[in-house]
């Protein structure tokens, strides 16, 4: 296994990626081909899936055991949860999601791809392009995933022709272009023989292109979250009960978007109130400058009532508040969202209580067309929502921020997650509707 030290870690750069495809297009055997090939599987790893694929009769190592970690997972052949894998090469850290195939599991889709810059959507060559190709790019583009790879899989069972990875290439990239996916990189592999994956193939001489895993170190991360607006989710108020700092009080959280500095002056919402940053505190140190994903505290000039859930912003650069939230949903639970159906809401480290107003419209991801007025959504359902909620809530579009645009809805009696949701996201423009919910006694 390559060693990697910690200071050539420090120096590259972290890519997030999911996987996804049909059943039985081979997403876990990709991922476990890169990771046996990149030299990123450790020895008793092999060695279990090595055993498990003998008590089956098969020749060679089954890698696609390598991810499918659930016992049923295991003896299906299917992937059923999100798998995390994590790895690294001298050119670059990756954290991995290996989603599931199954339409009846694409909520599951949702949750691997929401924190991706890349996915990987793989295409068996000898089926071409299918419905559930179409829905996971049509999924992709809804969660804004700047870079797409179409890799043809499969391709030794169809002889290694050019002409049948030309003509899914096209095809898949003119729908893609259409959803709005920015970029599309097609290549042409077989993760079972492991041609083109790591190493290239011997037996595709007409591709001149990269890798999967060449093309997934060099593919541009911008970190567009380090230049978004700067935003600070307050998650606890320290007070320390110290002799040396007897006025102390700092807001910590993490960094979701942009940078903070020291003298920046700053709004605090819900309430608008306005200070300055008198000093920032990073792992028990004085910085002066702090940007996204960094844990900090921040200190103010002024006494102000701040507590978990408050939004600290530029002052220049703050968010509108508002109690309407109109956004596109992926409804993940089992249980229906109804229209005046009674939720928590959940934005940043904030909860607060919310009512379904309406469902304008759901999603087709076959053919992209719109079922108006549902009135409902069940589980894997798109949507769009219009909720209102108890208390004013300061969000950013999800196409200005995917971290702080987005939310969840939580059942208040047992907690369930129900839905996933991105603010001002729209795949069509719904005709206005009237306000269906009824008096329901949540008047907000």
């Amino acid at each position: 296994m390559t060693t990697i030290t910690t200071e050539e870690l420090a120096e590259t750069t972290l890519l997030r990626f999911a996987t996804a495809g049909s059943v039985d297009d081979g997403k876990s055997t990709l991922v476990g081909r890169l990771l046996h090939d990149s030299k990123s599987v450790l020895t008793d790893q092999l060695e279990a899936v090595e055993r498990v694929s003998a008590s089956r009769g098969q020749e060679a190592p089954d890698l696609a055991l390598l991810t499918d970690g659930l016992r049923a997972e295991r003896e299906q052949g299917i992937t059923i949860d999100v798998a995390y894998r994590y790895f690294a090469t001298p050119r670059r850290r990756f954290i991995l999601a290996d989603t599931p195939g199954h339409v009846q599991y694409t909520r599951n889709m949702v949750t691997g791809a929401s924190t991706a810059e890349l996915t990987v959507i793989l295409v068996d060559a000898r089926n071409g392009v299918v419905e559930q190709t179409r829905r996971h790019a049509a999924i992709a583009a809804l969660l804004r995933v700047p870079h797409a790879v179409l890799a043809v899989n499969k391709m030794d069972l169809v002889g290694y022709d050019e002409k049948v990875f030309a003509a899914i290439a096209e095809e898949f990239t003119a729908y893609a272009t259409e959803l709005g996916v920015p970029e599309v990189t097609a290549i042409p592999i077989s993760a079972l023989v492991g041609d083109n994956v790591v190493d290239p193939s011997a037996n595709m001489d007409w591709y001149g292109g990269p890798t999967v895993l060449e093309h997934l170190e060099t593919v541009p991360v911008a970190h567009d979250l380090s230049h978004c607006h700067a935003r600070l989710p307050v998650q606890y108020v320290i007070r320390p009960q110290s002799a040396d700092h007897p006025d102390y009080r700092g807001y910590a959280g993490q960094i979701a978007a942009g940078s903070f500095h020291v003298g920046e002056d700053v709004t605090v919402l819900p309430s608008g109130r306005a200070s300055k940053i008198s000093g920032i505190d990073l792992l028990g140190e004085p910085v002066d400058v702090a940007w996204t994903t960094q844990s900090v505290t921040l200190l103010l000039e002024d006494d102000i009532d701040i507590s978990r859930g408050d939004l600290i912003v530029p002052s220049k650069d703050a968010p509108p508040t508002t109690q309407d939230v109109e956004a596109t949903v992926c409804h993940v639970a089992d249980a229906a969202l109804t229209v005046g159906h009674r939720v928590l809401l959940k934005h940043g480290t904030r909860t607060v209580k919310a009512i379904v107003k309406d469902i304008p419209s759901r999603l087709t991801l076959d053919n992209l067309s719109l079922h108006p007025h549902p009135g409902q959504l069940v589980a894997n359902d798109i949507g769009r929502v219009k909720i209102r909620t108890a208390e004013p809530l300061p969000v950013d579009s999800y196409a200005d921020s995917r971290r702080t645009g987005s939310f969840i809805l939580i059942d208040p009696n047992d907690g369930t997650t129900l839905t996933a949701g991105m603010v001002g996201e729209s795949f069509a423009a719904p005709e206005p509707v009237k306000d269906a919910s009824g008096d329901d006694g949540w008047d907000f």
